[in-house]
C-alpha cells in the first residue's frame, strides 16, 4: 500500500494479518528512506511498526487516546494519522514535528520530549475520563528505559492503588538512548527469559471451575495456588504486586500474539500492563545490530551502507568534554563523572573506556544524580554531573535543596544549552540561566570557544567553594588552536576582545561571533563598538560594569536565553541595586515564548539573534551616530 494515501488509520481493521505485515514492510521502507534524507528518530520506529498498527486497529483514535513517552517512538502513529506526505520536513523549520504535537492532530492527545510523563499524563486522563461518564480507553506507550524515572514509578503506584480502567504498553526493547541501568532493568531481562505465565493461570483458572464445590476451605486453596503461580513462572512479579493485571511477556512483532493480548486486555477490569518486547531497528541491519546507541536518533545516513554522513569540522563539545575529562582526572583521583542516561550524547562513554569505576551512568533519574553528586562532593570527591539543560530542569528541586543550600562543590557540565534545532520546544536550552543564577552559592559560566569550554572545566573541577555549572552548546566548536596546559579562569572577570568608545556588547557563548560581526558591521559605517565576553554570568564582572557606565557607554546584551531572568537582567538589576539610573542597557534575546523545531541558523534569525539586528539595535541607541552615518 502506499504509504501516502494513509489518512486515516480506520482502513486497519479491513485488514488481515497478511495485510497487516505488508503495510508493516511499507513503513519501514519509508521510514529508512526518508531519514537517510532528514535524520531523525529510526531505531525506535522501527521497533514499533506492528505495535502501533495493531493499537490503531484495535482501538478508535482519535476517541481513544495514545499517550507515547518521550515520542521517539511515534512516527508510525504519524503516518498512518495522514502526516506521511510531511516527512520531508521532519524537524524541519515550519516543518513537521519529531514529537507528538497536539496542534499537528486530532490524534496527538499528548505532548511529549521529556521521558516517565505519560503514566501521570494517562492517570489524569482515565480521572477525567470517569468523572466525566465516558467510555474511551486510554493507552499510554512507555518505553523500558522510562521506568528508571521516578515520575514514572509515582504515577504506577498511583495507578495500582486506584485500580481504574487503563491499559498500559511497556515497550520493551532492552535499550532507550543507551543501553538500559539498574535493578529495573535487570528485573525486566528476568521476566522476558522466564516466558509466560498468563496462559498457564487462565488454564488453572478453568481447572478451579471444574472442581465441584467442596466448600470454602478447598476454594481458598485452589485461590492460593493460583496466586503463587506467578511467582513459579515469573521472576520477581513487580507489576502484579503494584495493582497491575500483568500481560507478557508478548513478541512485539507478531502480529497474532500482540492482538490477543490487546484485546484481553481492553476486557479485563482495572490497570493491565502488557509487556511487549520488541526489537530496535527492525527491519534494518545497521540499526538492529547498533549497541551503542547511534541509531537511536542521528542525521543522515547512506541507505546501503549504513554509513552516518558526517561533515568533517572542528571537535564538538561534548567530544571536548570528554578529552578535558580524561586529562584531568588522570592526575586528580578524586574526579568522577555522572549522567542520567547520557554516556554517549555526553561523551562520557569515551571517559568510561579509560576510567569505568569513575563514571556513574544512573539512568532516567535526573533527581537521583543531583543528589547523588551532593553526597560525593560531601565526602571530598570532584563530582561532574554531565546533563542537557532541559534535562537539568527536572532535578531543580535538588539543585535548590541538596546542592546549593549546601554549598557543595558540584560541577555542572551543561549541554545543549541554547538553541538545539530539530528537537524543539521540549530540549531548547533556553532556560538555565534563569532557574540557576537566582540560586545561592551558584556560579554561572559560558565559553565562547572550545578551548575556553576546556578551562573552564578545569576551573569549575577545581573549585572549592560551592556548585559551578559551565553551559555550553550543541555541536562543533568554532575551529580555534587548542591549549596543551589547563588553566583556571577567574570567575566573576569578564574579557574584552574588541575596543571600541562609542558603545558596547555583552555577550557570552555562541552570541560572542554574533557579537563581533555586528561590531564589524558597525565599524562600516563609522561606529566602533567594544565587545566583551562576559563569560561569567553569576558572579558578574561588577568593575568592567561600573567602567562601562562611567564612560557612558549604552549596553546591549546579547543571549541565546529567554530574556526574564536572563543575563541582560542580571545587568539592569545590578545597576538598580547600586542606584545607577544613568545606564544605557537594552537586552536582546528570546522573548517569552517557546521556540519550535528548526535549523539554528534559522531560528536564529526568527528570534533575531542576528549581527545585522545587533547593529540595528545599537544604531537605534545611538540616534546622532546614525544620522551622521
Amino acid at each position: 500500500m502506499d504509504v501516502l494515501e494513509m489518512k486515516d488509520p480506520a482502513f486497519l481493521k479491513e485488514l488481515d494479518d497478511r495485510q497487516l505485515r505488508s503495510v508493516a514492510e511499507d513503513i519501514r521502507e519509508f521510514l529508512i528512506s526518508k531519514l537517510s534524507v532528514t535524520g531523525g528518530h529510526l531505531g525506535p520506529n522501527l521497533g514499533v511498526v506492528e505495535l502501533t498498527l495493531v493499537l490503531h486497529q484495535l482501538y478508535e483514535s482519535p476517541k481513544d487516546k495514545f499517550l507515547f513517552d518521550v515520542g521517539h517512538q511515534a512516527y508510525v502513529h504519524k503516518i498512518l494519522t495522514g502526516r506521511a506526505g510531511q516527512f520531508d520536513t521532519l524537524r524541519q523549520h515550519k516543518g513537521l514535528c519529531g514529537f507528538p504535537k497536539r496542534s499537528e492532530s486530532i490524534h496527538d492527545c499528548w505532548e511529549t520530549g521529556h521521558s516517565s510523563t505519560s503514566l501521570s499524563g494517562a492517570m489524569g486522563m482515565t480521572l477525567a475520563r470517569d468523572l466525566k461518564g465516558s467510555d474511551e480507553h486510554i493507552v499510554p506507550i512507555i518505553g523500558d528505559g522510562a521506568l528508571t524515572g521516578g515520575m514514572a514509578l509515582e504515577a504506577l503506584n498511583h495507578i495500582g492503588h486506584e485500580q481504574r480502567d487503563m491499559t498500559v504498553i511497556l515497550n520493551d526493547n532492552e535499550m532507550s538512548i543507551a543501553p538500559n541501568v539498574g535493578a529495573l532493568h535487570n528485573m525486566l531481562g528476568r521476566m522476558r527469559t522466564a516466558g509466560k505465565y498468563t496462559r498457564a493461570k487462565e488454564d488453572l483458572e478453568m481447572l478451579i471451575k471444574k472442581v465441584p464445590a467442596f466448600g470454602g476451605r478447598i476454594a481458598a486453596t485452589a485461590e492460593r495456588l493460583k496466586d503463587s503461580l506467578k511467582y513459579m513462572f515469573v521472576s520477581g512479579m513487580f507489576f502484579e504486586e503494584l495493582g497491575f493485571t500483568y500481560l507478557g511477556p508478548v513478541d512485539g512483532h507478531d502480529i497474532n500474539d500482540l492482538r490477543s493480548n490487546i484485546q484481553y486486555a481492553k476486557k479485563t477490569k482495572g490497570p493491565v500492563l502488557i509487556h511487549v518486547v520488541t526489537k530496535k531497528g527492525k527491519g534494518y541491519a545497521p540499526a538492529e545490530n547498533d549497541a551503542k546507541g547511534t541509531w537511536h536518533g542521528l542525521g543522515p545516513y547512506k541507505i546501503e551502507s549504513g554509513e552516518v554522513v558526517k561533515k568533517p569540522g572542528p571537535p564538538s563539545y561534548s567530544g571536548v568534554f570528554a578529552e578535558t575529562m580524561k586529562k584531568i582526572a588522570r592526575t586528580d583521583e578524586k574526579l568522577v563523572t555522572v549522567t542520567p542516561a547520557m554516556p554517549n550524547g555526553s561523551g562520557l562513554d569515551k571517559f568510561a573506556q579509560e576510567f569505568p569505576e569513575r563514571m556513574f551512568d544512573v539512568g532516567i533519574a535526573e533527581q537521583h544524580a543531583t543528589t547523588m553528586s551532593a553526597g560525593l562532593a560531601a565526602q571530598g570527591m570532584k563530582p561532574v554531573l554531565a546533563i542537557y539543560s532541559t534535562f537539568l530542569q527536572r532535578g531543580y528541586d535538588q539543585l535548590v535543596h541538596d546542592v546549593c543550600r549546601q554549598n557543595l562543590n558540584v560541577a555542572f557540565a551543561i549541554d545543549r544549552a541554547g538553541l538545539v534545532g530539530a528537537d524543539g520546544e521540549t530540549h531548547q536550552g533556553v532556560f538555565d540561566i534563569s532557574y540557576m543564577r537566582h540560586l545561592p552559592n551558584m556560579k554561572l559560566m559560558a565559553p565562547k570557544d572550545e578551548n575556553e569550554f576546556q578551562h573552564m572545566l578545569f576551573t569549575a573541577v577545581q573549585h572549592e567553594d560551592g556548585p559551578v555549572a559551565v553551559r555550553y552548546p550543541r555541536g562543533s566548536g568554532i575551529g580555534v588552536e587548542m591549549d596543551e596546559t589547563l588553566q583556571e579562569i577567574p570567575i566573576g572577570q569578564w574579557e574584552v576582545l574588541k575596543k571600541g568608545e562609542d558603545a558596547a556588547i555583552l555577550a557570552f557563548g555562541t552570541m560572542v561571533p554574533v557579537a563581533e560581526a555586528a561590531a564589524e558591521l558597525l565599524a562600516q559605517k563609522g561606529i566602533y563598538t567594544e565587545v566583551v565576553n562576559a563569560r561569567s554570568i553569576k558572579p558578574l564582572d561588577h568593575d568592567k560594569l561600573i567602567e562601562l557606565n562611567k564612560k557612558q557607554k549604552p549596553i546591549l546584551t546579547m543571549e541565546e536565553h529567554v530574556l526574564q531572568g536572563g543575563f541582560g537582567s542580571a545587568v539592569l538589576e545590578f545597576y538598580h541595586e547600586q542606584g545607577i539610573h544613568s545606564a544605557v542597557v537594552e537586552r536582546m534575546g528570546i522573548e517569552d515564548c517557546y521556540i519550535e523545531h528548526g535549523g539554528v541558523p534559522d531560528l536564529l534569525k526568527e528570534v533575531g539573534l542576528t549581527d545585522e539586528s545587533a547593529a540595528a539595535r545599537i544604531l537605534e541607541m545611538l540616534p546622532t551616530k546614525k544620522q551622521r552615518a
